[in-house]
C-alpha cells in the first residue's frame, strides 16, 4: 500500500514517499520517513516488509560507509524490498534507479513502486519532459498525488518530498492530500 516516486530533471532529481507505515490493514504510524540518507547528494527511498526495509535500509547505509573504508562490499542476504536510488555525481548530473526486490535495476527518467504506480505511471508517461523545471517537476508530483487522492483506495495523507541537485538533499515542503 505503500508509495514511492521520483522524478529526473535536466540538473535535479525530485523523488516523494508516502508517510504512512501499515501492517496489513493497520496504520501504525502516519509520520514515518522512508528516505534513508546515503551520503550527501545521495537518497535511498524504500518500501517493502517494514522489517525487511529498516534492516535492509540500515545495512545498505553501513556498508556504504565500509565501503568507502575498505572498497569493499558484499550482499548475501535475501531481502523483500522495493527501492529508488536517487542522487547527484558532479560527472554524470542527476540519475534515479529503479529497482525491484527481485533486484532488477534501470536508470530511469521517473519512476514508482507501490499500487499507486499503476494509477500514475500513465500521468508521469504524458506529462514527463527531460527538460522540466523544478517546479513544473512538484506541479507533475502534485498531479500524481491527485490523482491517487481521488482513486486509490487507501489513504495516504502525506508525502515527504526531497530534491537532490549539485548542491545536496534539500527538504521541500510536505505534499498532504485530504482525507477521503
Amino acid at each position: 500500500m505503500e508509495y514511492l516516486i521520483g522524478i529526473q530533471g535536466p540538473d535535479f532529481v525530485l523523488v516523494a514517499a508516502d508517510n504512512v507505515a501499515a501492517s496489513s490493514i493497520i496504520q501504525m504510524k502516519h509520520d514515518y520517513d522512508k528516505m534513508f540518507k546515503l551520503s550527501e547528494k545521495i537518497l535511498l527511498l524504500c518500501v517493502g516488509e517494514a522489517g525487511d526495509t529498516a534492516q535492509f535500509a540500515e545495512y545498505i547505509q553501513k556498508n556504504v560507509q565500509l565501503y568507502k573504508m575498505r572498497n569493499v562490499a558484499s550482499c548475501c542476504t535475501p531481502y523483500h524490498v522495493n527501492l529508488l536510488l536517487a542522487g547527484y555525481d558532479e560527472t554524470d548530473g542527476p540519475g534515479l534507479y529503479y529497482m525491484d526486490y527481485l533486484s532488477s535495476l534501470a536508470k530511469a527518467p521517473f519512476a514508482a513502486h507501490g499500487y499507486g504506480a499503476y494509477l500514475t505511471l500513465s500521468i508521469l508517461d504524458r506529462h514527463y519532459r527531460p527538460d522540466l523545471t523544478r517546479d513544473e517537476a512538484v506541479d507533475l508530483l502534485k498531479k500524481c498525488v491527485e490523482e491517487l487522492n481521488k482513486r486509490f483506495i487507501m489513504n495516504l495523507p502525506s508525502f515527504t518530498v526531497r530534491l537532490i541537485d549539485k548542491e545536496g538533499i534539500h527538504d521541500l515542503e510536505k505534499i498532504t492530500s485530504g482525507a477521503k
